[in-house]
This record gives structure tokens, sequence and C-alpha cells, in this order.
């Protein structure tokens, strides 16, 4: 890993960069270049998943970077109707992206998607068979850390009673209108890395033109999406963003220097607006219970 890049320990003790770069939502003609620039710009976190339908554009911006693997800290995720499946699904991820292993793997969602039917869920099979497949894997050494995504209180209170080993991540929506304090400490308390995902709001988000983000970065001269971030990496999270604009994937990774004061914290802390970017609408059933708040 470079001497500079901002780092979080995990519960295993490895050390995952603070700064991911997102591949959600990239169109896969963009995709390559994207992760190249990010690569080039500094980045050593690249956040992936089967479900993106990009891993091999990713892949191929790895390669053109010219950064060794070993340096890169790549993430990937089981896709919800592969729940059955966890192993095959890795090795697809794998030969997609061109690497030998993953660095993180997660359980994408707590719903385990019936593959010839996504619109219900296996009746025979759900999250905590599933971590035990993960389990498995760390044991191949295909996988050095695994992890869930989405997962709030109640279904990590499930999997931690019914399996030995503890998530190193939860990968969860965070940014201040989203900031999940319950779910965090509950994180905190078990040794479970909370690392934030749409940590900008959202492409067109509020957060964007809020007064309060506004005020704090023309004061400091950066951008509302640097205060985002900075604010999520002072919260004690690892934060993924993405962009496929060159000018905004290197200024999004420029935090290292400045900070934010007590009183910048407080204030973001502060804004009283919720919303969340992502639903859970499209699942045969619902996985956010509000015990984040």
């Amino acid at each position: 890993m470079a001497p500079d890049v901002c780092t979080f320990t995990l519960n295993t003790g490895d050390e995952m960069p603070a700064v991911g770069f997102g591949t959600w939502n990239i169109p896969r003609s963009q995709a390559a270049k994207a992760v190249e620039t990010a690569l080039r710009a500094g980045y050593r976190h690249i956040d992936t998943a089967l479900a993106y339908g990009n891993e091999k554009e990713v892949g191929a911006g790895i390669r053109a970077s010219g950064v060794p693997r070993e340096e890169i800290w790549v993430s990937g995720k089981l896709r919800n109707n592969w729940h059955k499946h966890a192993r095959k699904c890795l090795q697809t991820s794998l030969k997609n992206l061109g690497v030998g292993y993953l660095d993180l793997y997660l359980i994408h969602w707590p719903c385990s998607r019936d593959a010839d039917n996504p619109a219900i869920c296996y009746e025979d099979w759900d999250y905590v068979d599933t971590w035990m497949e993960m389990e498995e894997l760390l044991d191949e050494g295909k996988v050095l850390n695994i992890g869930v995504s989405n997962f709030g209180i109640q279904q990590l209170e499930r999997l931690l009673t019914s399996t030995e080993i503890v998530p190193a991540v939860n990968q969860i929506e965070l940014h201040p209108c989203n900031p999940s304090p319950k779910l965090v400490a509950y994180c905190n308390n078990r040794g479970i890395h909370a690392e934030g995902y749409s940590c900008l709001g959202s492409g067109h988000s509020a957060l964007h033109r809020n007064k309060t983000l506004r005020d704090i970065a023309d004061a400091k001269e950066k951008t509302v999406q640097q205060v985002l971030l900075q604010w999520g990496i002072e919260k004690g999270w690892g934060v993924v963003c993405k962009s496929v604009t060159p000018s905004r994937i290197k200024s999004n990774f420029e935090l290292s220097g400045w900070e934010l004061t007590d009183d910048d914290m407080e204030a973001i802390d502060g804004i009283k607006k919720r919303f969340k970017a992502v639903g859970d609408g499209f699942l045969p059933h619902r996985v956010f219970f509000g015990d984040d708040e």
C-alpha cells in the first residue's frame, strides 16, 4: 500500500484504504478509463460488484493504470440471485476482473433472490446460510476479508448469533442526511467497520446545495463533495465515491493536509433533513426497518 494512503484497520488486522472509488452505474464504455484515472490520481481502493455489470472494464482499468495489484484494495459483492452459489459467483468476478483474489467480499444485500424468479426469495435459504458459505471462501485464499452490505441491526443480530466469523465491514448508505447513528454505533461496538456508500447523497443531491455545507466549503476553499467525504472519514468510516469526470475524480481524492474543525463537524451533524438515496423497493421483501436512527 502506498505510504500516503489513509487507512482503517479492520477486525482482521488488515488495513483498508479509507477512500474507495465506486463503480456503480458507470457505463461500460467509461468504466476502464474512470478506474485508470482514479488509480493514477492516488486511489488504492476500487469498489466493485457483479451486479454492476462492468467488472471486465474495471479490471481493464486496473491493468491500464500500471499500479501493482498488491497495492490495490479490490472489493467485490455477491449478487442477490447467487446466494446459493457464493463460490461460483466469486469465481465469475475474479475472472471478469482478471485478478487472483479479492481483498474484501461482501454479501450485497440480506436477501437471497431465487435465480429463476427474482421476484421471490428462496424459501429454504437466507443470508445466514450464505454467510456460512462466505466463511468457507476465506479458507480457500481467494478472499482475504468477508463482510456484508445493507445490513441493519436486526440482520446483524441474527447473523452474529448464528455464525462464527464477525463481518469485517458493513457497507451502508452514509451521509449527513442518513447518518445512521444507531447502526454505526452497533457496528463499532462489535468490531465491524462501517463503510459508507452514496456519501455524496446522489448525483443531484440536495446536499450539494445545503447552505451549511456550502459555507464550510467556501471558507476552506474546498468543494462540497470534499467536505462530505472528509466528514465521513473524520466520523471514522470509509467512504466510497464515484465520478467519471477526471477533474472530479481527482478533487474527490484531495483530502490530505486539511481537516474539519469540531465546530464544522457539529454543524454538519446538525443538518436535520433526512433521505435515502438507495431504497429496497426492488427487492422481494423489505430489508430496511428504520433501526439505523
